[in-house]
C-alpha cells in the first residue's frame, strides 16, 4: 500500500474530527450502552414484558379458589308493614281459659307452650317475604374443579407470551444497536470527510499561494488568479455543507440514543478495517432459524394460537366447581333496624357441586374455534413467508457484501492514479509544461478519489452490519 493510500485509510477508519476543550465525548460502546437504557423501542419493550410476567401470574391465580364477599340491600314496594304475630298462641290461651260440655279446658298445655307458638314462628317466617327492606351479606369461595384445561392451557399460553416479549426485547435491543453503530459509521465518514477536504483546502491554497507570486513575476494571468480563487469558493461551499450535514448526522445519532441535542458533545471510535481479516457470517439456514429472533417470536406465537384452539373448543364442555358459602339475611320494615346475627336463624351455610355446560349460545363457540384456527393458519403463513424471506435477504447482503469488497479494490486503485496524477501534474505547472485547468482538475480527482475510498469503507461496513443482522449474529 502506498504512503498515500495509507494516509487515507487511517483517516477513513478513525473519527478524527477536532475534540472540543471540556466537550462530553462518547465512544462506540458507550454510546450502544446509553442507547439500550434510553431508547423508547427498548423501553416499550420491557414494559411489554412486565405485562407478559403479570399474566403469567394471572394464569396461577385462576387455579386458586375465588372468595367473594357481596352485601345487598332490597326496598320492596307496594307491602304493608308487618309485625311479629302471635295470634295462635294468644287464641290457644283464651280457649284455655274457657270448658267443654265435660267441664274439660278447651285447649291444653301443649297447644299453648308448644304448638301455638311453633305455628305462629312458622307464620312469621311465610310473612317476612312481605317485608319491605331486606338485607343480606354472603361470603362465597368457590374452586374449579374442571374447567376442560382452560386453567392449566391458559397458564401455558401465559408462559409462551411472556417468552415471546422476552425474545421480542432481544430484538429491539439488537435493532438498537444497529441503528446506533450505522449512524455512528455515517458520523466517522462526515468527520473524515472533513479532513480531506481540509487537507484539499491546503493544496489549493498552496496552488493560489503560487498563482499570486506568479503573477508577480509575470508567468501567471488575471485568469488564472480567477480559477483557482472559484475552485476555493467552491471547495468552501463543499466543507460547510459537509460540516452541516456533520451536525445533522450528530443529531440524528444522539436522537437514536434516546437523549437530547447537545452543541458540544463529540464521538470517538473507529469502522472495521475490511483487511483485518473479519470472520464471514454463518449463512446455514439452519442455523439462522434457530437465531432469528423475528422466526422465533412466529414460532412462539404459533405455539400460543395453537394452545387457544383447545381453549375454544373447551367451549363444547362443561365445567365444574365446589361453592361453598355463609349466607346471613335480615328483613324489617325501617331500613335502620338490623338484627344481630343469630347463627340458628339468620345465617345459611351451604356447599355445592356446581355443574355448568353451554348448550347453545348462538353459534359463539363454532365461530370462536374458526377465527382461532384461522388466526393459526395466518401465523403458519407468515412464519413460512418469513423464512423464504430471510434466505432472498441473506443472498441480497452476500452480494452486496462482495460488490461492497470489490469497489474497495477499485477505489485503492484510483486513490494511487489520482495522486500520481496530481504528483505529476503539479511538478509540470510549476515549471509550465502544464496548464493550471488540468492541475485544477488533477485536485479535484483526487479528493473525489479520497471520498469514494472512505465510502467504499463505510458501505463495506453497512454491508457486513446488515448481513450480521440477516443471519441473526448482532
Amino acid at each position: 500500500m502506498s504512503r498515500h493510500l495509507g494516509t487515507i485509510s487511517a483517516i477513513a477508519l478513525c473519527l478524527a474530527a477536532p475534540q472540543l476543550v471540556l466537550a462530553t465525548t462518547y465512544t462506540r460502546e458507550e454510546a450502544v450502552k446509553i442507547a439500550l437504557e434510553k431508547s423508547s423501542d427498548v423501553k416499550t419493550a420491557e414494559e411489554e414484558l412486565v405485562s407478559a410476567n403479570s399474566q403469567v401470574d394471572a394464569g396461577y391465580g385462576n387455579a386458586m379458589p375465588s372468595i367473594d364477599l357481596s352485601a345487598t340491600i332490597t326496598r320492596i314496594f307496594g307491602m304493608e308493614d308487618v309485625e311479629k304475630s302471635t295470634k295462635i298462641s294468644d287464641a290457644a290461651a283464651g280457649m284455655a281459659q274457657t270448658n267443654d260440655a265435660n267441664g274439660h279446658p278447651n285447649a291444653n298445655a301443649f297447644d299453648t307452650q308448644v304448638l301455638g307458638p311453633a305455628l305462629d314462628g312458622m307464620t312469621n317466617q311465610m310473612m317476612k317475604q312481605a317485608y319491605r327492606w331486606q338485607s343480606s351479606v354472603d361470603l362465597t369461595a368457590t374452586q374449579v374443579l374442571y374447567a376442560q384445561g382452560k386453567v392449566g392451557t391458559g397458564i401455558q399460553i401465559a408462559k409462551t407470551y411472556k417468552r415471546i416479549k422476552e425474545v421480542n426485547l432481544e430484538n429491539a435491543k439488537a435493532n438498537v444497536r444497529y441503528d446506533v453503530e450505522n449512524a455512528f459509521d455515517q458520523l466517522i465518514y462526515l468527520d473524515s470527510a472533513i479532513v480531506i477536504l481540509y487537507e484539499s483546502k491546503n493544496m489549493l491554497q498552496e496552488n493560489l499561494n503560487f498563482v499570486e507570486q506568479s503573477m508577480k513575476s509575470g508567468l501567471a494571468t488575471e485568469l488564472d488568479l480567477i480559477r483557482v480563487q472559484l475552485s476555493m469558493d467552491q471547495l468552501n461551499s463543499k466543507i460547510n455543507n459537509t460540516e452541516k450535514s456533520r451536525i445533522l448526522a450528530r443529531n440524528a445519532l444522539l436522537n437514536t440514543m434516546g437523549m437530547d441535542w447537545e452543541t458540544e458533545v463529540q464521538f470517538q471510535g473507529e469502522l472495521r478495517d475490511p483487511t483485518a481479516g473479519y470472520s464471514f457470517p454463518d449463512t446455514s439456514m439452519a442455523n439462522v432459524k434457530k437465531r432469528r429472533k423475528e422466526l422465533l417470536m412466529l414460532e412462539a406465537t404459533e405455539e400460543m394460537l395453537d394452545k387457544n384452539v383447545s381453549i375454544e373448543q373447551g367451549g363444547y364442555k362443561p365445567t365444574i366447581a365446589l361453592v361453598g358459602g355463609l349466607k346471613y339475611s335480615n328483613n324489617q320494615n325501617e331500613f335502620y333496624k338490623w338484627d344481630a346475627p343469630d347463627w340458628d336463624e339468620n345465617i345459611n351455610k351451604y356447599i355445592a357441586l356446581n355443574l355448568t355446560m353451554n348448550l347453545f349460545n348462538g353459534m359463539k363457540t363454532k365461530e370462536a374455534v374458526v377465527q382461532a384456527k384461522s388466526n393459526l393458519r395466518s401465523t403458519q403463513i407468515q412464519k413460512e413467508t418469513a423464512e423464504r424471506g430471510f434466505r432472498v435477504q441473506i443472498e441480497s447482503c452476500v452480494n452486496t457484501l462482495s460488490d461492497a469488497d470489490a469497489q474497495i479494490e477499485i477505489a485503492k486503485r484510483q486513490i494511487d492514479l489520482a495522486q500520481k496524477n496530481y504528483d505529476l501534474t503539479n511538478a509540470a505547472y510549476k515549471i509550465g509544461r502544464e496548464t493550471q485547468l488540468n492541475l485544477l482538475t488533477a485536485e479535484n480527482s483526487l479528493r473525489t478519489a479520497k471520498l469514494d475510498y472512505m465510502s467504499a469503507i463505510v458501505e463495506w461496513n453497512k454491508a457486513y452490519n446488515a448481513l450480521l443482522q440477516a443471519t441473526g449474529e448482532y
